[in-house]
């Protein structure tokens, strides 16, 4: 049982931390959601991994996930205000490399959608998973998937404004 979560625990932890990381933002509280979505996948590794499905096992961590990160935002006194403007630091220019830019914007305008619906976005876009799989992740309808996609868009967008076409292949 335990060579089998530790096998489970190194194929999927990267890419769990980098779903957490799209999902809240912050690469330590990252960190944090990735080890709780393990430590209750590892404490519940007998009922869930008696399927013998790793698509299973993958749709129970990210829902685990999902939910701590919603959580988390739930609560009042973690709620961090952002600035439009952060003191004494470097203009960063496109010429020192165009990708880390995007991502850079890409991840601060993730930072301002709801955290459902930058849960379904996560999901849908960078986990590349159909509203189907992403219904089931994340427990409820596939309507209800493709109104937070929807509305989530939305806003990511309202968020970009003028920074969308940055987000756009040059050429």
């Amino acid at each position: 049982m335990e060579q089998e979560f530790a096998e489970y625990f190194d194929a999927r932890r990267d890419t769990v931390r980098r779903t957490a990381f799209l999902m809240c933002g912050d690469w330590h509280r990252a960190d944090d959601h990735a080890q709780a979505a393990f430590v209750a996948l590892h404490r519940h590794w007998r009922r869930i991994r008696g399927r013998d499905d790793n698509r299973v096992l993958d749709a129970w961590v990210r829902r685990t996930l999902m939910r701590s990160v919603v959580d988390e935002s739930r609560r009042p006194w973690r709620r961090e205000r952002f600035t439009p403007d952060v003191p004494d630091t470097a203009v960063r220019s496109h010429d020192a490399g165009d990708g880390v830019a995007t991502r850079e914007t890409l991840v601060a305008a993730l930072r301002t959608v709801p955290p459902r619906q930058r849960a379904v976005l996560v999901l849908r876009y960078f986990d590349d998973l159909d509203v189907a799989a992403t219904a089931e992740a994340l427990g409820c309808s596939e309507g209800t998937v493709k109104s937070q996609t929807s509305h989530g868009l939305a806003a990511l967008r309202a968020a970009l404004g003028d920074g969308i076409d940055d987000l756009r292949p040059a050429g």
